[in-house]
């Protein structure tokens, strides 16, 4: 039973090339599919979260932070009444148009757009990672996912304006997304902080005595569990009390929705695409839990002196590459080096496509070839 102001399947906008419909999957659960198939999802395998496979290969990936994502955002889903479908695909294609190297190599690759004005945005890549990349079907280009989907790629985590993005004025930019889109960017986050906190205990960046001081909501529930538990080991509690703050925040934010979404008074999905701000979100304490715990894990973990050379490498290889494809573009892969000839676009926008789609270990791959 979906709620009044979900997105119905049977309203989608439909796909850029029309298809026939499907004989047992509806058009939602036909994008993750495709989605799951892509090879920018498979290459998620290989690129880094926050932590390179130099301090252990047990930690999250692209891949596996991505899985977990989706995996809390169906219970939101569920929870709230909302086209689960719909939220497993765009889950699954959020993170989609990262690079390798995670945020470091992120920033390398905007900062190096910078210089010949052009900016590098991961939504806005996987916008053109679905809708021309990919080529898997002789009929259209691109995966020719639903207009729900692709409008949840460009909107779930931030607003863009027509005045600066005119390409994007399809996607409803003057409106608000659906709530489908709305909560991706808050499970995002609560996934990637519990779980950062997580590879940050098992690498031992943090220690369990740094997270109770630093993050009162897992010192709060920290001691509910060693009173419970007293004679269980330590990485036990850790675990036991993770697993209540992941619940604690999970639970704010299908509460708070809920309760913004009445106090709205929002009975359709029109009304939420009208309404004056988003309606997903933590309560005024859940945010305080999710900001404080945000900020310790920035300056105790993302902030570590002993990731700097992990950024330090990332930096100094999407630059050097940057600049060698920039100024020999013919060593580029047929299909890339094809585009620069032809002018169609930018040479530095096709060398940051051809560098947004490496893996890590391909990336210092070509580094090594290129440079020694």
């Amino acid at each position: 039973m979906l709620a009044p102001y979900a997105v119905r399947v049977e309203d989608s906008r439909g796909r850029r090339y029309p298809e026939p419909d499907h004989a047992y999957r509806n058009p939602f659960v036909r994008d993750r599919d495709r989605v799951i198939h892509a090879r920018a999802f498979r290459r998620l395998e290989n690129k880094t979260q926050v932590f390179t496979r130099r301090l252990s290969d047990h930690f999250r990936t692209r891949l596996t932070h991505t899985l977990e994502v989706t995996q809390i955002s169906r219970t939101v889903a569920h929870a709230l009444g909302l086209n689960a479908d719909l939220v497993e695909a765009l889950a699954l294609v959020h993170d989609i148009g990262h690079p390798p190297f995670g945020h470091a190599g992120e920033r390398a690759l905007d900062i190096a757009m910078q210089a010949h004005g052009l900016r590098f945005d991961h939504n806005l890549h996987a916008l053109r990672i679905v809708e021309d990349f990919e080529q898997r079907y002789p009929a259209f280009p691109g995966l020719n996912l639903t207009f729900e989907v692709r409008e949840g790629i460009v909107k779930h985590s931030r607003d863009y304006s027509s005045r600066d993005h005119s390409e994007l004025a399809e996607y409803l930019l003057e409106q608000r997304p659906p709530l489908e889109a709305q909560l991706i960017d808050l499970t995002d986050e609560i996934s990637y902080s519990t779980a950062d906190l997580d590879d940050g205990y098992e690498s031992k960046l943090v220690s369990l005595e740094e997270i109770r001081a630093g993050a009162p909501v897992f010192n709060r529930y920290f001691e509910e569990v060693e009173a419970k538990y007293p004679f269980a080991e330590k990485k036990l509690k850790f675990n036991e009390a993770l697993k209540c703050v992941l619940n604690r925040l999970v639970t704010d934010l299908i509460e708070s929705t809920r309760a913004s979404v009445i106090a709205a008074g929002v009975t359709s999905l029109e009304e939420v695409r009208h309404h004056s701000a988003r309606l997903a979100g933590f309560s005024p304490e859940g945010e305080a839990d999710r900001r404080s715990l945000k900020q310790f894990l920035t300056a105790n973990l993302y902030n570590s002196a002993t990731l700097e050379p992990e950024k330090e490498l990332a930096t100094r290889v999407v630059s050097s590459l940057f600049d060698h494809f920039l100024h020999y573009p013919d060593a580029m892969p047929r299909n890339h080096s094809a585009k620069a000839e032809e002018g169609a676009e930018p040479v530095p926008r096709i060398v940051c496509d051809y560098l947004a789609g490496m893996t890590d270990g391909y990336i210092l791959a070509q580094y090594e070839k290129f440079f020694g």
